[in-house]
């Protein structure tokens, strides 16, 4: 199932969405963790604007998890950098659509596409074969960067928090299993003067810390609650974008989050 969040003529709502090619916001009562209950109002989904699917209380974030990634920015190897933790502020978070904003002070700002899990309930130490028992579902995540503040600052809140440097989307899947972790393709498609680079052509077989461990490691340090969001780490192939770009990750099974790219 897709849950989404949406804003129709009447405001806004979590939304079923339905179907194959022509998609259906299929609205519903309440929150994505329950049982959806259904109002019996629905739109084409290309008559509503998709929203962030969730409005996470901390996004938390997994670096350094793709060994390529590692050596294609900090230059090292990953037996001398292995992952490691950070936040993205929840003000960071955007919807499909909506624009990147790129401040005047961060001047090498990249993508990074990732696959990101929804936490569906309150939860602390979870054993790494029992991640399933406390995600909602999967969608997609650009955490963007500004590599200049990154290593300016020696730390990352304000590279990777800057307000909009979180798009998140198009919506939650939440048949887990029907998402093969083994082998997971992960594409970001960069839109720069007209011309469509594939940029990222990855795969989650890559991953140095696999979905149980990553939950595990976090969960022994803090609590997350419903709605949190984890990013699972990037892929080689990240790239500079500028104003007027527009970058598109595609994960099959959950999506294609899009956002163009603008001067805050």
């Amino acid at each position: 199932m897709r849950f989404g969040r949406i804003a129709h003529p009447d405001g806004m709502s979590f939304a079923v969405i339905d179907g194959d090619q022509d998609l259906i916001a299929k609205e519903v009562e309440g929150t994505p963790f329950t049982a959806p209950a259904y109002t019996g109002r629905e739109w084409p989904l290309a008559d509503v604007k998709l929203l962030a699917p969730m409005l996470p209380g901390k996004v938390v974030a997994i670096g350094r998890n793709y060994a390529d990634h590692v050596a294609e920015v900090f230059k090292e190897s990953a037996e001398h950098l292995p992952p490691t933790l950070f936040l993205k502020p929840s003000t960071a978070v955007v919807g499909p659509g909506n624009p990147i904003r790129i401040p005047d002070f961060a001047t090498k700002v990249e993508f990074e596409g990732e696959l990101a899990v929804v936490v569906s309930k309150p939860c602390k130490n979870v054993k790494a074969a029992d991640w399933k028992s406390v995600v909602l579902g999967f969608t997609i995540v650009n955490d963007v960067s500004s590599r200049d503040l990154q290593f300016a600052d020696g730390q990352w809140a304000r590279a990777k928090g800057i307000d909009t440097f979180c798009p998140l989307g198009p919506w939650i899947e939440t048949d887990i299993d029907s998402v093969n972790l083994d082998s997971l393709p992960i594409k970001a498609r960069l839109t720069h003067e007209g011309q469509t680079a594939l940029k990222q052509d990855s795969n989650s077989d890559q991953m140095i810390m696999k979905m149980g461990e990553i939950i595990e490691f976090i969960t022994a340090s803090m609590t997350l609650l419903p709605g949190d969001v984890i990013c699972t780490g990037s892929p080689a192939g990240t790239a500079a974008m500028s104003p007027g770009d527009f970058i598109e990750i595609e994960i099959p099974g959950i999506g294609k989050l899009g956002n163009p790219v603008a001067r805050a």
